[in-house]
């Protein structure tokens, strides 16, 4: 090879004949690969040296048997979000636009590099995995039940941020896109196919050799993107679609997850442009979405707090608080009487009840911040601090996990909204 290659960690380079290379993502110390900070810069310095190098293409793999990629350090994302809000205001934006865009800017590198990229998938490629899979020029996917792509994004509160929102519907079509990037949905086996999130689906254990075959016929990589087209047909097909959509999500959500939202227009304000202002935009709408609470609480208790509960269950270890707290949650809501009209606009799951979202009740946006809640809205507040007020003695003695992981059994058990995080969190801010 003509330039040196750089050093890896998170990754590593095998040769094959004829100049292609398998780029094999084995992230140390982990039973799943992520993409940590440390892998982002890892890429991105691949993708850079890829371009300039004599390799005549690329296999992308995992070297682990529990798959190809679950997408983000959530870890990470949560220390990254405490340090762009510990930022001034003014410079928030710049912080979370130019800390995140970085995965983006690597996917799109590999993707223009000239070389043709095969993604071998074997098991779950979520969130940035996807992304990284949607960047490659063919995909290939081990039939198995196990595998499958997906943007789960939405779930923690937040958007595909390295290209997610603009690749699938360009590949796939707004209508099978949205699904996906709205509602978490995963594709596997001959549904990934069929709706063409993936070229080519074979055997376990056969995705890694029809992958290379690939890259060994190819010629002029170019994805699909990238190709001259008008964009009055994709302009339609955004038209047509998201004004249902828009109004499905609000009657779900009554404004109160702002991720859904700001996906729809990532998708309408993207897909009519090129492809390097679309992914510019969309990250803009990911640098303001980062800031706001409920992403943070959600990925806390959704994702750190279900981590945590899950192994101390596996153990028989959860502590005996947890149980408490989930009582004295549910007492204060069977004793809150009259109010359930309140919770239910608040975004409480109440059986048998649900509430129109363009009603004047219905609180957009992070509503608790807000003086003009209305009455109802002051109602559902006095409940919320009920319950905090109800938890919070439980809190002595244990670390913020714990608390998460109490969070997160009483989201379960209670209806309470996941945008607020549980009452531990709620008591917190």
């Amino acid at each position: 090879m003509t330039n040196q290659a750089p050093a890896l960690t998170q990754f590593r380079i095998e040769p094959r004949d004829g100049g292609i290379i398998h780029f094999v993502f084995d992230a140390p110390g982990r039973t799943m690969n992520v993409f940590s900070e440390a892998a982002i810069t890892e890429l991105g310095a691949f993708a850079n040296w890829l371009a300039d190098s004599d390799v005549t293409g690329v296999v992308i793999r995992s070297g682990k048997s529990t798959g190809f990629c679950a997408g983000a350090d959530l870890g990470e994302l949560a220390v990254a979000y405490d340090m762009i809000m510990g930022a001034p205001p003014r410079r928030r934006f710049l912080a979370a636009y130019d800390h995140f865009f970085r995965l983006s800017l690597a996917v799109r590198a590999l993707e223009t590099s000239g070389k043709p990229i095969a993604s071998a998938i074997s098991g779950l490629a979520l969130g940035g995995g996807c992304e990284l899979a949607l960047g490659t020029h063919y995909r290939v996917l081990a039939d198995d039940p196990g595998a499958a792509l997906g943007l789960p994004e939405s779930l923690v509160g937040l958007l595909p941020g390295a290209g997610g929102t603009q690749r699938l519907p360009r590949l796939i079509g707004v209508d099978a896109a949205l699904p996906i990037l709205l509602d978490g949905a995963r594709l596997s086996g001959q549904a990934a196919l069929e709706a063409g999130i993936v070229d080519a689906l074979v055997a376990p254990g056969q995705e890694i050799a029809a992958a290379e075959a690939w890259v060994r016929s190819a010629r002029a990589p170019r994805q699909p993107w990238d190709r001259p087209e008008p964009t009055l047909r994709r302009a339609a097909e955004v038209s047509a679609a998201l004004p249902p959509t828009r109004a499905r999500v609000l009657a779900q959500t009554l404004g109160h997850y702002p991720a859904q939202l700001a996906i729809l227009d990532c998708v309408e304000f993207g897909l009519p442009q090129g492809f390097e202002g679309a992914i510019r935009g969309e990250m803009a709408i990911f640098a303001e979405l980062i800031q706001r609470a409920e992403a943070r609480n959600m990925i806390q208790t959704l994702f750190l707090g279900k981590t945590e509960y899950e192994r101390l269950a596996r153990k028989s270890q959860v502590p005996a608080f947890v149980a408490e707290a989930v009582a004295r949650a549910k007492a204060v809501l069977a004793a809150s009487g009259d109010t359930a009209e309140a919770l239910a606009s608040a975004g409480f799951k109440i059986p048998g009840k649900s509430v129109a979202p363009l009603r004047e009740h219905a609180f957009p946006g992070y509503w608790i911040e807000s003086a003009e809640a209305g009455s109802l809205g002051r109602e559902a507040l006095a409940v919320l601090r009920q319950i905090a007020e109800a938890v919070a003695p439980l809190a002595f003695g244990h670390t913020d996990l714990d608390l998460r992981a109490a969070d997160y059994r009483i989201l379960r058990e209670t209806g309470y909204p996941a945008y607020l995080g549980g009452p531990f969190t709620f008591k917190a801010n």
